[in-house]
Order: C-alpha cells, then structure tokens, then sequence
C-alpha cells in the first residue's frame, strides 16, 4: 500500500467518524427529548389520575349527602303533624285512657319512622340556652333556674343528620 492510498483510506474513515459522531449526538439528542416527552407524559397521567380521583371522591361525598338529605322535604312537612300530636298529648292531660294512650303511641311511632331516616328531635327543656338549635322568643324571671336556661319550649327543634331542620322555640331565663 502507498502512502496516497493510506490517506485515501484514512479519509473516509475520518468522514465516517464524524458523522457517526454527529448521528451518535443526534440519536443522544433524540433520546434526551424522548425522555422528556416520557417524564411529561408521566407527570399528565399522574396528574390526570389525582384529578379523576378526586372527582370520583366529590361525587361520592354529593351522592353521600344527597342521600343524608333527600327526605329532608318530607321531614319538613311532617313537622307540624307532630307538633298537632304534640299538642293533643298535652291538651289529654297525663291521665292515661285510650285516646292519650292513643295519641302517644302514634306519635311514638311517627318518631321511630322519622329517627330511622335521620330526623332527632330538640326538647331543649332546662338545658342551656343554645342559639345554634334555639330560638329564644322571650326572657322571663325564673326562680331556681339558671340564667340563660331553657325554661318553657313552645315548639320542639328538630335536627336531620345532626344538621338543624328547625330551631326549638323556647323562653330563656333572665340574668339575675
């Protein structure tokens, strides 16, 4: 071999280096970007799949509540029903005979139906005044009842889910 075909050889060879160089740092090149589009990708499908997560946990909590609440028209209706036997127990004195004995049974009844779906009721008497579950209508002196006491209800309160239905109507003590 001559001298000008060793050179001839070795050209090409340094021809073909760089570009095999210049493919290597293309193909590099290639591959940093393909990770980044992978990282990208990665980064979306986890956020995408927090996202779906938490709306399937809000639709949960809506359909939760929903249910928790969807008597809550009827309960409201039913409220002056039992204020009615509410006041026929009080208006047949503690005297036990069929028609108190009547009544109470059925307003008994009617609170098992309505706790078994959420409904509790308020009988605040003696207990201190709570502006959250009472509404006070008036202040009265009351001998030997605390200040800021609940001394007569007028109308029971009611809650639904420990959420308040209707407020109780009640007289607060005074101060002294």
């Amino acid at each position: 071999m001559t001298h000008s075909q060793n050179q001839s050889d070795s050209a090409p060879d340094d021809v073909s280096e760089g570009e095999e160089n210049n493919l290597e740092a293309q193909l590099s090149n290639e591959v940093e970007h393909l990770r980044a589009e992978l990282e990208q990708t990665r980064a979306d499908v986890l956020r995408e799949r927090a996202d779906l997560d938490n709306q399937r946990k809000r639709v949960s909590r809506d359909l939760e509540q929903l249910r928790k609440f969807a008597n809550e028209r009827l309960l409201s209706d039913l409220l002056p029903v039992f204020d009615s036997l509410d006041a026929g127990l009080a208006a047949a004195g503690k005297e036990p005979g069929p028609l108190h004995d009547g009544l109470e049974l059925t307003f008994r009844q009617l609170l098992k139906v309505a706790a078994d779906h959420g409904l509790s009721m308020i009988d605040p008497t003696g207990e201190a005044f709570n502006p959250e579950f009472h509404q006070a209508v008036s202040h009265v002196e009351a001998p030997g009842a605390a200040p800021d006491s609940v001394v007569q209800v007028f109308q029971k309160g009611y809650l639904l889910n420990d959420r308040l239905l209707r407020p109780a109507l009640v007289v607060v003590a005074k101060h002294d």
